[in-house]
């Protein structure tokens, strides 16, 4: 439920439109619902200003349905993260209005346009195409939160001529999303140039030594450039969770 529907609700009380019997089965299930599979936490959107969310790898298409259902029902706006294309083919059987973003394995399903709450652009920033699930997953989670978001593909440091030819765009944003592989060292660079938050993910892009991303992780980890904060390896959805908080502020 978020706050709106939150408001109308007290609203309608209040003016003597919706009994207080209806109002109290309303809420009954405002902190979280048991739907069996799973404990849908209705209260999030309040508690924290983004709905719940759900991580649909190792989800079955029913199990993802339901809390769907549930969340739908409550007048949430979903997203589904991590779902490979034959589970959103079955998805959207049941959702047709969803969208499923291909690029970034993630569907989306909105009752109502997201509240615009960001004060600034948050610009995702990819190292090489490799890079670009991690980066568009970034991409569709900042918009379904309510953020201008922009998006710079393939600049990464083995051209670093790419990235210099962007620095009006650098410059001009709130929040910096930084996608790399491997050797991570791209925000390294980018929060070298810049004067605002630097969020660095590092992806599991690259050759047996990357060691499936953890070389880029500690590379970020160990970066020269002061302000570059470090999320999970390919985690581009807790990026952009952190990039719409901030961009709130």
């Amino acid at each position: 439920m978020n706050p709106e529907i939150l408001t109308t609700l007290l609203t309608s009380v209040k003016n003597g439109s919706l009994s207080v019997d209806d109002a109290k089965q309303q809420l009954r299930r405002l902190p979280f619902e048991d739907i069996g599979c799973a404990q849908v936490d209705h209260h999030r959107q309040l508690r924290q200003g983004m709905p719940e969310m759900l991580y649909g790898a190792g989800k079955t298409v029913a199990q993802i349905t339901s809390i769907m259902t549930a969340m739908t029902a409550q007048g949430s706006n979903v997203l589904v993260s991590r779902l490979d294309h034959d589970k959103a083919v079955a998805v959207l059987k049941e959702f047709p209005a969803a969208c499923y973003h291909t690029e970034a394995r993630c569907l989306t399903l909105e009752l109502q346009p997201p509240e615009q709450r960001g004060k600034g652009t948050i610009l995702v920033v990819s190292a090489g195409t490799s890079d670009i699930p991690v980066s568009s997953e970034a991409c569709v989670t900042a918009r379904f939160l309510g953020n201008q978001v922009d998006l710079i593909n393939d600049v990464g440091v083995a051209g670093i001529h790419r990235l210099l030819a962007r620095s009006e765009q650098l410059a001009a944003a709130a929040i910096i999303i930084v996608v790399a592989g491997m050797e991570g060292a791209l925000p390294s660079v980018v929060g070298g140039l810049v004067d605002k938050p630097v969020i660095a993910v590092p992806t599991s892009v690259g050759y047996g030594a990357s060691f499936g991303g953890i070389a880029a992780l500690l590379g970020m980890l160990n970066s020269c450039a002061s302000g570059v904060t470090v999320v999970n390896i390919d985690n581009g959805f807790g990026a952009a969770c952190a990039a719409s908080l901030m961009n709130r502020m």
